[in-house]
C-alpha cells in the first residue's frame, strides 16, 4: 500500500469551535486515514483569512479575486458602520457633512477618475458649518499663536516623557529639555500677539526645533521633504472648526501653488530664517 501524506489545514471560529469538538473531529479524520495503517500526519495549521493583514488606504477594504489572492476595492460608503455620536461627523471640502470619515473617504474612492473626486477632501471635524472669511491681519497674527502651540505641544511630550519614557526619542529629549530648562522661555498661558512677537524676537532659537519638529511628524508618506494635502491633515482638520485662519494659512504656505507645501516654505510661514533650513536632514535624523 501506498504511503500517505496528509496535510490537515483547519478554519477554526473560536467563537463557536471547543477544543473538544475539534480534537473528535481531528481523531475521525486519522482513524478513516489509518484504515491501510500507513499515514504520516505531517502539520495541522489554522486557516487565516488572506485579507486579515492586507492593508487598503482609507476608502477600499480587502477582496479576494477569482484566484484567492487578496486586493483592494472600493469600499460602498453604505457599508460603513454608522456614526455612534454627532463627533464621527465630519465636513468634507464639497461643503457637505458626511455621517463619518469612512463614508466620506468611500465617496472619494468611488469617485475616482473624476473632477469631483480629485477635488474631494476631509476638510474638518463634525458637522459643516460657516467658516468666518480670515482677514489679512489675522492671517498675520495665526503664526504667531502656532508657533507657541507647537512650542508647549513638544513642552508637554517633554514633561511626559521624563515621567513615562516613550513619547521623544532621546534625541528628541535633548533637544527639548534645552527648551524647558532655559528662565528666559514664555510659559504656556493666554498671551496676546504683541507678547508672543516679541518672544519670538528675544527667544528665536527655542522657536526653530518645534517648527521643524512638526514637519518631520508630518512628512510620513512618503518622507519626502514635501507636505501632501493628505499629510497635513492630521494637523490641520482638527484646527479648522477652532482657527477659521488655518486652511488659508496653509494655502498662501503653499507659495507656487502646486498642492503641496515643501520644507522651505512651511519655515516661511512660521518666520524661520533660510539658513536654519539647511539643517533639515539633523532634523530627521532625530525621528
Amino acid at each position: 500500500s501506498p504511503r500517505w501524506l496528509v496535510f490537515i489545514s483547519v478554519h477554526l471560529s473560536f467563537e463557536t469551535s471547543s477544543s473538544n469538538t475539534m480534537e473528535m473531529f481531528i481523531l475521525d479524520i486519522i482513524k478513516e486515514a489509518n484504515k491501510d495503517r500507513w499515514i504520516t500526519l505531517l502539520c495541522f495549521s489554522f486557516f487565516q483569512d488572506p485579507c486579515d493583514n492586507f492593508r487598503c488606504k482609507r476608502g477600499k477594504t480587502c477582496k479576494l479575486d477569482e484566484d484567492n489572492k487578496p486586493g483592494c476595492v472600493c469600499q460602498q460608503p453604505s457599508e460603513c458602520p454608522p456614526s455612534v455620536n454627532e463627533f464621527d461627523h465630519v465636513c468634507g471640502t464639497d461643503n457637505k457633512t458626511y455621517d463619518t470619515s469612512c463614508e466620506l473617504f468611500a465617496t472619494k474612492c468611488n469617485l475616482e477618475g473624476t473632477k469631483k473626486g480629485h477635488r474631494l477632501h476631509l476638510d474638518y471635524t463634525g458637522s459643516c458649518k460657516v467658516i468666518p472669511s480670515c482677514e489679512d491681519s489675522e492671517l498675520v497674527q495665526f503664526p504667531l499663536r502656532m508657533r507657541d502651540w507647537l512650542k508647549n505641544v513638544l513642552l508637554q511630550l517633554y514633561e511626559h516623557d521624563v515621567v513615562t519614557p516613550g513619547f521623544l526619542t532621546p534625541k528628541q529629549h535633548f533637544r527639548v529639555k534645552k527648551i524647558f530648562e532655559s528662565e528666559r522661555r514664555l510659559h504656556a498661558g493666554d498671551h496676546s500677539v504683541e507678547l508672543l512677537a516679541q518672544d519670538f524676537e528675544k527667544n528665536y532659537n527655542m522657536y526653530i526645533y518645534p517648527v521643524h519638529w512638526q514637519f518631520a511628524q508630518l512628512d510620513q508618506h512618503p518622507s519626502d521633504r514635501f507636505l501632501s494635502h493628505s499629510e497635513l491633515a492630521p494637523l490641520r482638520v482638527p484646527l479648522v472648526p477652532m482657527e477659521h485662519c488655518t486652511s488659508r494659512f496653509f494655502q498662501e504656505c503653499d507659495a507656487d501653488k502646486d498642492k503641496q507645501v515643501s520644507f522651505k516654505e512651511w519655515t516661511s510661514c512660521f518666520g524661520i530664517k533660510n539658513e536654519q533650513t539647511r539643517s533639515i536632514h539633523k532634523i530627521f535624523q532625530c525621528q
